[in-house]
């Protein structure tokens, strides 16, 4: 992709951003753009990169595995920028993950969770991580099932059993939740789970106040906008950055 095009898109979503914020009177600046380079060779994260992204997202630890060294063995190891891991993570890879990521989003199991912190503390690196949620019920979506937490005193337990239980492992940072909205549904229904989503991080707060939880990762290419006005910090955007793969 030539530099001006991708210059020229990159400020059409920070100008998307700016006004999403305005109708929520919310900051601007209080919104992280994530660019998910997944499937994008280093080429288009150097490009990213000179045009102003520090923040870059990546689906599988394989790819982050390869570009974070990429990226300093082109930038030098001052480079500034944030690598987060916002796909989901098989046991196996939890190594890889401790290693090379910045930033962890798709924290769905305990199991996973203590690996990570074992791992971590041998390597002596500590890891922000945010719980993911499934919030739609939909069979493809992974993490902690909330989809009735408002009624279901056994999903609101669970779940805060396991901020609780993860929020004490060492190397771990608890920051807050991570969701994904439903496809092709009205945006009635896409608002509805970001804004449970940002109620149950509400809930979590008053029950766990020794807990930090004021990072929502919500929002992607398609909603990202209606994720800000409910209250996304950090939204996950490919497509209309980087066009349709090939």
């Amino acid at each position: 992709m030539e530099d001006d095009k991708l210059q020229d898109r990159v400020q059409e979503i920070q100008a998307r951003i700016a006004a999403a914020s305005a109708r929520a009177n919310r900051n601007p600046a209080d919104i992280t753009l994530v660019a998910v380079t997944k499937t994008w060779p280093i080429e288009t994260v150097l490009a990213a990169y000179e045009v102003g992204m520090r923040h870059f997202g990546e689906n599988r630890v394989e790819e982050l595995a390869e570009k974070v060294p990429a990226l300093v063995q082109a930038l030098g190891p001052d480079h500034g920028a944030t690598w987060h891991l916002i796909g989901n993570l098989q046991s196996r890879k939890t190594a890889a993950a401790a290693t090379y990521t910045d930033f962890f989003h798709a924290l769905d199991r305990l199991k996973i969770a203590n690996r990570l912190s074992a791992q971590l503390q041998e390597m002596g690196r500590t890891l922000p991580v945010l719980l993911e949620l499934n919030v739609s019920g939909e069979e493809s979506k992974a993490g902690f099932a909330v989809t009735r937490w408002e009624t279901d005193e056994g999903q609101r337990q669970a779940v805060k059993a396991a901020a609780a239980a993860i929020a004490q492992l060492p190397g771990l940072q608890l920051r807050g939740l991570m969701t994904m909205a439903p496809w092709d549904v009205p945006d009635e229904e896409i608002r509805a789970v970001f804004r449970r989503t940002r109620e149950l991080a509400h809930w979590l707060r008053a029950e766990l106040p020794q807990l930090d939880f004021t990072t929502l990762s919500m929002g992607m290419t398609d909603d990202f906008e209606i994720a800000i006005e409910e209250g996304a910090t950090h939204i996950r955007v490919g497509r209309a950055l980087f066009g349709e793969r090939g």
